[in-house]
């Protein structure tokens, strides 16, 4: 099978260089039959990235060391589970499996518009298969093969880094994969409105539901990734501002950009070369994310890079795309031309317009200081750091901005906003926030920033419950129904403006668990067995921890394991038992001589707050590892982090919003199945 799967990996390249070619020429003479055998290839190209990564998750199965890529990221003590995930484990694999994942949204964009929308599809087909021919290239010809073969056969491999064994990390690339590689879609279809010379609103009607997906992805799969630093890498956060969190977020940031001023083009036809500008520049920010991992440039505790002839290559193709966008836009420029302007300050074109040039120049700060310390060092020689000291000055304002306008953007009205309109929308809400932070800062949380945060997290709340209640009790009384059952047809009417509501209000708990980390709380003991450590939360209350000894273990034969101590504490709050927590130092036997042993932390997760332990250091680790009765002592530290399960919460009801604006809307729908079907393009095709 593995065999096998290299030489699909081979064939793919000319079938999707024959796809790319075929599409240009179809879209361009309008044969039909060149457009069907384009779009043949895209699934021919799925087909054979199927057997490509079905055959290194074979060779991942049956330990072939013989492989460069097994070996050094599997070994015979590796669990199941993590073998079958070592496909996106490491640089070679995780390329293989973008494409794989692009081949996929590539085969059902195909599918879905096989008989519709057919003046795209010619150039829909040669854009997808142009990037899979990119990456397909990049797997075969840049140093980064995943069948490469070593010139012997190691008894046993490497394995995979410990920190990378953790369920959170399983699936937080793959959803963030499918994030970039959904994103393909509408810079396609957007590319082929450029081609084709049909740039109406029609490319973003028909992409809507992609970019939702990609944002979607994008969202949780951030989230995941946060969860992972904050269970498993043992500082008691979840975002440092480290370059692969950055370049995860950059395509977040325009694509919800580009989700927000697209209402703008469809409502009143402006910003269409911004709109155009934006989905280029997302599509541009995921290869940009996936070459910043895996170019070698940087270096993080996820970064695979280990070559830099893909730095290159990467470049020479970011490049090439940006240079050809530029020209389109530029040649389509007068069909691209607003057909109104934006005619008051205060109206919501103008918060539209706001929102999106704050999350463009949020990008281009974490842009920047991402890069810095690299054109530092090109530049000058020296190298300098760009910590997230940088990072929170600079983006606190904007978030709070993009925070304010998300209770204002949905309710102000478009053109021109009146007092009356004014009055009506913000008067109540702008009053509920001021004696929200009011009431806060009277129990005694004085912190300028977390105050402000959920001031307006007040504020955006209450206009979207107003929302929610004027329009629910309006349709109980039209239509006689009952409150559940009125909101419940309400959002069935128009699924796409109250999922964003609910979406918003995922992004209000988030911001506001994010201010709760002002009264984070960081304390730290030296423990011996029988000692007692009493902590105080911001949140009222007091915690009484107490050690209650050491065990160790030593290899068991499971995720290459050596040894690991674990300390074992049980927690009292306010009198009342909490029952056990563990935090422990491991040592595997994959680790590098002299390198620490790494730390796993205990949790306990309340609404209001966490409960976070951390063994920092033991006394005496070798004492600690022959079980001595003396070398019991430890350092301890223990955090109290305010609000951060309202992170995660946060995240479900984004994804509740995201999954509910997708579904199509009732009247949508009988909408869709009333409009004819379009034939598919066989001008000029073959007799």
């Amino acid at each position: 099978m593995t065999l096998l799967g290299e030489f699909a990996l081979w064939i793919s390249l000319p079938v999707a260089l024959w796809g790319m070619v075929l599409g240009y020429t179809g879209g361009r003479t309008q044969r039909g039959d060149l457009v069907l055998s384009a779009e043949r290839s895209v699934y021919a190209v799925f087909g054979l990235l199927i057997l490509a990564s079905a055959g290194i998750m074979t060779a991942f199965l049956t330990d072939r060391f013989d492989y460069y890529y097994i070996a050094n990221y599997s070994n015979r003590e590796l669990e199941l589970f993590y073998k079958i995930t070592g496909l996106w484990a490491g640089q070679r694999g995780s390329l293989l499996f973008w494409a794989l994942l692009l081949a996929f949204f590539s085969s059902l964009a195909v599918f879905l518009n096989r008989s519709k929308n057919r003046e795209f599809m010619p150039y829909v087909a040669g854009v997808l298969q142009t990037i899979l021919a990119f990456f397909i290239i990049v797997l075969l010809f840049a140093d980064v093969n995943p069948f490469e073969r070593l010139g012997f056969t190691p008894a046993n491999g490497q394995g995979l880094n410990p920190q990378l064994q953790n369920y959170w990390m399983t699936i937080h690339p793959p959803t963030l994969y499918l994030g970039f590689t959904a994103f393909t879609v509408p810079f396609a279809f957007a590319v082929a409105a450029l081609l084709s010379g049909r740039l109406d609103a029609r490319w973003i009607q028909l992409t809507r539901r992609w970019i939702l997906t990609s944002w979607l992805f994008l969202s949780v799969g951030i989230v995941m990734g946060m969860r992972w630093a904050y269970e498993e890498l043992g500082w008691g956060g979840y975002w440092f501002w480290d370059p692969v969190e950055n370049a995860s977020l950059l395509p977040w940031l325009t694509a919800t950009a580009f989700l927000h001023s697209i209402q703008i083009q469809e409502n009143r036809g402006m910003l269409k070369v911004w709109n155009m500008s934006l989905v280029l520049l997302t599509f541009l920010l995921t290869v940009f994310a996936t070459f910043l991992t895996r170019s070698g440039l940087i270096e993080s505790v996820h970064s695979f890079a280990q070559e830099l002839r893909i730095a290159y290559i990467f470049l020479g193709f970011m490049g090439s795309v940006l240079a050809a966008s530029i020209i389109l836009i530029l040649y389509r420029l007068p069909q691209l031309r607003s057909e109104n302007q934006i005619e008051s300050f205060v109206s919501r074109e103008s918060a539209f317009l706001f929102n999106n040039l704050l999350f463009v120049g949020a990008a281009f700060t974490v842009m920047w200081g991402t890069m810095f310390p690299l054109i530092s060092e090109g530049v000058t020689g020296q190298q300098i750091s760009v910590g997230p000291p940088f990072f929170e000055r600079v983006n606190f304002p904007i978030g709070l901005a993009l925070l304010a306008l998300a209770g204002i953007g949905p309710v102000i009205a478009w053109r021109r906003a009146t007092k009356k309109n004014l009055q009506r929308n913000f008067m109540t809400p702008v009053i509920v926030g001021l004696v929200a932070a009011a009431t806060i800062w009277i129990m005694g949380a004085h912190h300028p920033l977390a105050l402000v945060t959920w001031g307006i997290g007040a504020f955006v709340l209450t206009v979207i419950v107003t929302e929610f209640w004027k329009a629910t009790r309006a349709r109980a009384r039209i239509e006689n129904e009952g409150y559940a059952t009125a909101l419940f047809h309400l959002v069935s009417r128009n699924r796409r403006r109250w999922g964003g509501y609910i979406v918003h209000v995922g992004i209000v708990l988030i911001f506001m668990a994010f201010a709760g980390a002002a009264y984070n709380v960081d304390e730290r003991f030296h423990m011996v067995p029988g000692d007692v450590a009493e902590v105080t939360s911001p949140m009222g209350g007091t915690y009484q921890l107490t050690y209650e000894g050491l065990s160790v273990s030593l290899a068991n034969g499971q995720r290459n394991l050596m040894w690991q101590a674990i300390a074992t504490i049980s927690v009292v709050k306010d009198g009342e038992p909490q029952g056990i927590l563990t935090t422990e130092k491991r040592r595997y036997t994959t680790q590098e001589a002299g390198a620490p042993p790494m730390t796993e932390v205990g949790i306990r997760s309340y609404v209001g707050e966490d409960l976070y332990l951390i063994l920092s250091a033991l006394d005496d680790i070798e004492g600690a590892v022959a079980a001595e009765s003396d070398a019991q002592g430890f350092d301890l530290q223990v955090l109290i982090k305010p609000l951060v399960s309202w992170i995660w919460i946060g995240c479900l009801m984004l994804t509740a919003g995201t999954l509910i604006a997708l579904w199509p809307s009732v009247d949508r729908k009988r909408l869709a199945e009333a409009e004819p079907v379009a034939e598919p393009a066989t001008a000029g095709a073959a007799d």
